[in-house]
């Protein structure tokens, strides 16, 4: 975008195109908007909304039909959703932060967790992962963004069957592998316990490892097990005053931050409530550091397990149910590695002209 469109405070034009091959070949939407401010009316002047052709992510990306118009495609894995933009003619972001948060915004943006760009690739890496949250944060990498990430890759470079590439995050090398059936199988690499390498101000309890320490919040004691996928978590199965904790009751929009901005991590974390439901069958909800409660977070499913292996809760090969949906994790011991295998899949595509 060009200087003058980095102060610009609302995007005037979106266009639409959503993957149903039901649906009728073309069909113009016009937005009712009366009664609606004159910011936001200049912020969305209009709405096309058609079924793609064949190869629709391909074609739309080369459409030209300004210069200063953004294509995007919108993809979701587990409903954690993703504005994911083509930048690998440049290894400079095409948004800045500050206009990744508006594009995020669910009532005046296209609405989104965060913005994910696909750049050249570094360090030997075929391509570079970078991503603004939805409040403009940068963090180091995000599982389900991964997987979104590899399904991009295949639409805009037209691979076909299991591929496999390396991607250079903040988090180190990723290697993603899309499977015959469509799903991505994700090597997450080694998890971190080291608590200043997390980083947490809270002592080891288990070698170096931060394993079960006490950590007051609202009033309770929680059991925090602290682990780091390239980005920090804290997973707690529960409170010393709870006898069993139920995900689904917990208050998140209360509880999470005061997890997140905690004294005890000065880089602020992710974390994960979790329930046991079976020694390979876990239940879990999240609050992630930038983007607040999500319907799902791969790197913190991954973490979850890890911290469930090191309680003596679960085995190493889990289901992780999040709210939109189910994640397969393996922590392998013969090489100490995660292994992520979960869905991801565009949503729509279009262009924003600021």
């Amino acid at each position: 975008m060009s200087p003058a469109a980095a102060t610009t405070t609302a995007f005037a034009a979106v266009s639409v195109a959503i993957p149903n091959p039901t649906a009728p070949s073309r069909g113009r939407v016009r937005l009712p908007l009366r009664g609606v401010p004159a910011a936001a009316r200049r912020a969305v002047a209009s709405m096309a909304v058609s079924a793609p052709r064949s190869g629709a992510a391909a074609s739309f990306l080369e459409r030209r039909e300004s210069e200063r118009a953004l294509h995007f495609v919108k993809y979701q894995g587990l409903g954690n959703d993703f504005i994911m933009v083509d930048n690998r003619d440049s290894s400079v972001p095409k948004v800045t932060p500050e206009e990744a948060a508006k594009l995020c915004d669910r009532n005046f943006g296209i609405g989104a967790d965060g913005v994910i760009f696909v750049m050249p690739g570094v360090n030997g890496a075929d391509y570079t992962m970078r991503i603004f949250n939805s409040d403009g944060s940068e963090p180091e990498m995000c599982g389900n963004g991964v997987r979104c990430f590899a399904r991009f890759i295949a639409e805009i470079e037209n691979l076909q069957g299991t591929n496999s590439f390396t991607i250079h995050t903040g988090a180190g090398k990723i290697i993603p592998e899309i499977q015959s059936d469509g799903q991505v199988k994700v090597d997450m690499g080694e998890p971190i316990l080291s608590g200043p390498d997390i980083p947490t101000k809270l002592l080891p309890t288990k070698n170096k490892a931060v394993v079960q320490a006490e950590l007051a919040v609202e009033g309770l004691t929680w059991h925090a097990t602290c682990v780091s996928m390239g980005n920090p978590h804290c997973v707690t199965f529960g409170a010393k005053e709870l006898k069993v904790l139920q995900v689904d009751d917990l208050k998140l929009s209360e509880i999470g931050p005061k997890f997140e901005h905690h004294e005890m991590f000065p880089a602020r974390t992710n974390t994960e409530f979790v329930q046991v439901l079976s020694r390979s069958h876990l239940k879990m909800r999240v609050w992630e550091r930038g983007a607040g409660a999500t319907l799902a977070c791969g790197t913190g499913a991954c973490a979850v397990v890890v911290a469930a292996v090191l309680e003596g809760r679960a085995e190493r090969k889990c289901v992780v149910d999040l709210p939109g949906g189910p994640l397969e994790i393996e922590w392998r011991e013969d090489d100490n590695h995660v292994y992520m295998t979960g869905p991801a899949e565009a949503v729509f595509y279009g262009s924003v002209v600021p």
